[in-house]
């Protein structure tokens, strides 16, 4: 079994043979990619899991945990690889590796590098990942900072796990929204001269366009309101957008977030295109009626809750309209699969993209929506006020000046993007143990000072490494149980689209590692354990940097 070239036994690829070879000889026909491994909540359940007999034995109409017993029975593994299985609760199917094989993934980690947990799972398939993409109408704000940090990690598991991945954002440059920033940036400029003009009441609040109206010249800004009605209100909007877009990439660059590709609205509409060939093909499947002077699409017969307008009564596409362009100019990019990470106020807007996807051709499986949900700021057990309505809120920059990077993009990631999430700022300013990703950086950086040590003394990493078969107590074989998981727990954060996985996993190994590191002496007069114990050190760096790397988190070698 090989991984990315490398000549080292695959775990996941020998386990998911064993069982595919197993459901043959039941005459039950399954791929390999159907048949999904984790790891057990209870370490005491085995290394890995396979729910494959409750997922098969209810499409075929059988007793799962009776289907498990008869693929267990059938399963073909080298003892020296697993020395156990198990049937546990309703059919899972449980795995332990043998110690033999445990040990011997010390050295193989340590050949690997920070190529180990690469995976060809996703080989061959082209992926779009669509996140953040918050109107540039104000600063970002702490959900889409979340959002940032959970879709820049989730594109690094992706590529990890064998996907091209591509990061977009898309820009929404156009409608009414940028009317209205452009006349509220008029008013504020107005009222920088001197006038005693009054806001509008569905006008953008806040200091950040005071500041902004600051910056433009005089003589310019006068200019622009001679124009006079909305041609003044589109420069004004033009030249604010620019500000605000520019700033928004200054931002998420300051956060340490990267995209491939920023897709403006605004260029769909000048095109035309695409929008007005989305109309066509709904029309062509029957899928558009007139009421009213608009046009309407009937995305009830896909599965919405009521149907929704395409074309308002005044001849303007809406924005739901010009989102079904975008998607279809996606797929007609060559996207094999795409990632849209909304925020928590567009969960309605799923069921009819999906419907959209669906009459352009796209496979069911092509489009996936993840929702990321609101953030609460707690601060010494209280919630720190946010309302964007009156033009107050904790903006990223703030949240990056207060704790820093790293521990934002942590925290971001500690729970399910689908859970609401209380942001611990006290806790986050820690620079102690009770901070988890203090925790974790530490755990490398405490790491990285005993191989230093250790060669300090004469013990380096030896040429044979045989001597890994001396690491048998009870703590030396925690912490390789944690590391030889790590690839399994790629694929599934890969496959579930979960980042959060890698927290917990994180703060699980490097609390391993500390065990290990106050009860096994690494350095001793007994030279081949010495080595040994020094490999299975650099093993776990190895993973934790790259536990750190995933999560977009720095892993100092000193702290």
């Amino acid at each position: 079994m090989a991984s990315r070239g490398e000549n080292i036994f695959s775990a996941r690829e020998a386990v998911t043979g064993a069982i595919v070879a197993a459901l043959e000889k039941l005459d039950i026909r399954a791929d390999e990619g159907s048949i999904m491994l984790e790891r057990p909540n209870d370490p005491s359940h085995g290394d890995l899991s396979c729910n494959i007999a409750l997922v098969t034995a209810k499409k075929i109409g059988t007793n799962p945990r009776e289907l498990a017993a008869r693929l267990v029975e059938g399963l073909e593994l080298d003892e020296s690889f697993i020395d156990k299985v198990e049937i546990a609760g309703p059919g899972f199917i449980n795995f332990s590796f043998s110690d033999r094989y445990l040990t011997g993934q010390v050295a193989a980690i340590n050949k690997l590098g920070d190529s180990y947990g690469n995976s060809n799972l996703g080989e061959g398939i082209k992926m779009q990942v669509e996140f953040v993409s918050a109107n540039p109408t104000g600063p970002l704000v702490i959900v889409s900072a979340r959002a940032a940090g959970i879709g820049a990690s989730l594109v690094h598991i992706l590529k990890k796990a064998g996907y091209t991945v591509e990061a977009e954002y898309y820009l929404n440059d156009a409608g009414s929204q940028v009317r209205k920033l452009g006349a509220s940036m008029m008013v504020r400029f107005r009222q920088r001269l001197g006038e005693d003009v009054e806001f509008p009441e569905d006008g953008y609040p806040g200091q950040y366009l005071i500041d902004l109206a600051v910056e433009i010249p005089e003589d310019e800004g006068r200019g622009w309101i001679k124009k006079g009605g909305d041609e003044a209100v589109k420069a004004f909007g033009d030249y604010t957008l620019d500000k605000m877009i520019a700033w928004i990439k200054s931002d998420l660059e300051g956060f340490g977030v990267e995209f491939d590709v920023f897709f403006r609205e605004s260029a769909l509409h000048a095109r035309g295109a695409e929008i007005e060939e989305v109309l066509a093909l709904y029309r062509d499947k029957g899928s558009v009626y007139e009421e009213e002077g608009a046009v309407w699409f009937r995305s009830t017969d896909y599965g919405d809750e009521k149907d929704r307008v395409l074309v308002r009564s005044d001849g303007t596409p809406t924005y739901f309209l010009a989102d079904a362009a975008y998607h279809l100019n996606k797929f007609r990019r060559g996207f094999d699969k795409v990632i849209d990470i909304f925020g928590p106020d567009h969960h309605g807007h799923i069921a009819r993209l999906k419907a959209s996807a669906a009459v352009f051709g796209a496979p069911d499986d092509w489009l996936t929506v993840l929702t990321v949900q609101w953030v609460r700021l707690i601060e010494d057990g209280k919630q720190v006020k946010m309302s964007k309505r009156a033009g107050e809120f904790e903006t990223l920059a703030d949240l990056l000046t207060d704790v820093g990077e790293d521990a934002a993009k942590f925290f971001f990631l500690m729970r399910k993007m689908s859970a609401h999430l209380d942001f611990n700022l006290t806790l986050a300013r820690k620079e102690s143990d009770e901070n988890p990703v203090y925790y974790l950086q530490y755990a490398h950086a405490r790491i990285c000072s005993v191989i230093s040590y250790a060669q300090g003394e004469g013990v380096d990493f030896p040429e044979d490494s045989s001597c890994v078969e001396l690491l048998t107590e009870p703590e030396e074989k925690e912490l390789i149980r944690n590391l030889v998981i790590f690839p399994q727990l790629i694929e599934g954060a890969a496959t579930s689209c979960e980042p959060h996985r890698l927290t917990t996993y994180g703060q699980q190994l490097a609390g391993s590692f500390h065990r290990f590191y106050h009860i096994c002496r690494i350095v001793s007069s007994d030279t081949r354990l010495s080595e040994a114990r020094l490999m299975l050190a650099s093993a776990t760096r190895i993973v934790l940097s790259e536990t750190l790397r995933l999560l977009g988190v720095s892993a100092p070698e000193r702290m």
